[in-house]
């Protein structure tokens, strides 16, 4: 039962379940295509910013895309993945993910040449999405290979190992010694008529009456899993991958949900991610300097209906966010005369805070008045 070999990641049903949920929740955001303002960043919604949030090429769409990039960057890419954009015109029409097999890199002097199928290209005219940038070559991302070799090389042992236990037919809960000069010892069509004549019963429970003097019955317990500790071993390294790889402990099987780790993991990680990939969408596929593309990650943290509402109803209370704007937090379609921001509690246009009679001596007014 020991495990021989090279291990891929791609072959750790763990490592590829926490990946996969990495790349379907960064597949899921929206991106926006965002300007910078004299007030503010104010978003853009043109053909550009379709064509990425929705189709980047005729064959799939944006969920699918992004989730085969950030697979190939964590997985087959070891911390690389590369894409190349079509134009026509001067227009985006595709960008089609490359196969991680058919890339390769080039080093060239301060520089590198991207060859994909042998055709070499210039980085300028690929995206080249990078992770865990290497020591030598910073370019070049590593992935998770090297750290967690000798991890997934236990997973893969304790795997074979409880394959190969629960197999085993050598596990009898007890033994049975008999007389050796018992007729029929000698062969196994034998020894099944002595149990079938002493041992076995027409009713579950029945006890067995067997001569005292040719048979000796002995209970054993045999080894668990338990007994081997490598449950607790393998826990161990799950919670050691988990933490290389940067995800909850939980989406590799061990532990329980917790809000504030996942809010965690979706601040640090996802958003380290998303950052790699907005930057490179950025200065590759952008020409106004004052353009650029972001991911939103806050539909991704663990929010309740509860929370929203109150935060929302605070915001517009405090003439911060229009009412429509809330009802689009919380995934309502807009309604009518919900347009303008109020403020206070009798809820007026934030443009008429400055009229109201308290602010300007009314009450005294009317008081004198009378």
């Amino acid at each position: 039962m020991v495990c021989t070999g090279y291990t891929r990641l791609s072959q750790n049903p763990e490592i590829v379940g926490a990946v996969n949920r990495v790349a379907e929740l960064i597949a899921g955001m929206t991106i926006h295509l965002i300007a910078n303002g004299k007030n503010g960043d104010e978003r853009i919604k043109n053909e550009l910013s379709r064509k990425l949030d929705i189709d980047p090429n005729r064959y799939m769409t944006k969920r699918t895309f992004i989730a085969a990039i950030v697979r190939n960057l964590l997985l087959e890419g070891d911390g690389n993945s590369v894409a190349l954009p079509e134009t026509q015109g001067g227009y985006l029409q595709n960008i089609w993910p490359i196969d991680p097999g058919a890339v390769s890199f080039v080093p060239d002097g301060w520089g590198y040449t991207v060859r994909i199928n042998g055709q070499a290209f210039d980085p300028d005219d690929v995206l080249h999405f990078v992770i865990n940038p290497d020591p030598h070559y910073p370019w070049r991302g590593t992935g998770y290979r090297v750290a967690l070799k000798d991890v997934l090389q236990n997973l893969k042992q304790a795997g074979e190992t409880k394959k190969g236990f629960m197999e085993s037919k050598w596990k009898p809960s007890l033994i049975i010694s008999a007389d050796g000069m018992t007729d029929g010892m000698g062969d196994p069509v034998g020894r099944r008529e002595i149990l079938d004549s002493y041992i076995a019963t027409t009713q579950a429970g029945e006890p067995w009456l067997v001569p005292a003097e040719t048979f000796n019955i002995q209970e054993v317990r045999p080894l668990s899993l338990n007994d081997l500790a490598i449950n607790d071993a393998v826990e161990i390294d799950k919670k050691t991958a988990a933490a290389v790889v940067g995800v909850p402990p939980f989406l590799v099987g061990v532990g329980d949900f917790k809000p504030d780790e996942w809010n965690n993991f979706v601040n640090t990680k996802l958003r380290a991610i998303c950052g790699a990939l907005e930057q490179e969408f950025t200065r590759k596929l952008l020409r106004s300097p004052s353009w650029y593309f972001r991911f939103n990650s806050r539909s991704l943290y663990t929010y309740d209906i509860e929370t929203l509402s109150t935060v929302g109803a605070n915001m517009y209370t405090r003439g911060i966010m229009t009412g429509n704007e809330v009802r689009d937090w919380l995934a309502m379609t807009p309604m009518e005369g919900l347009d303008e921001l109020v403020i206070l509690e009798n809820y007026i246009p934030a443009g008429m805070i400055g009229d109201q009679k308290k602010l300007n001596g009314g009450e005294n007014n009317a008081t004198t008045n009378a």
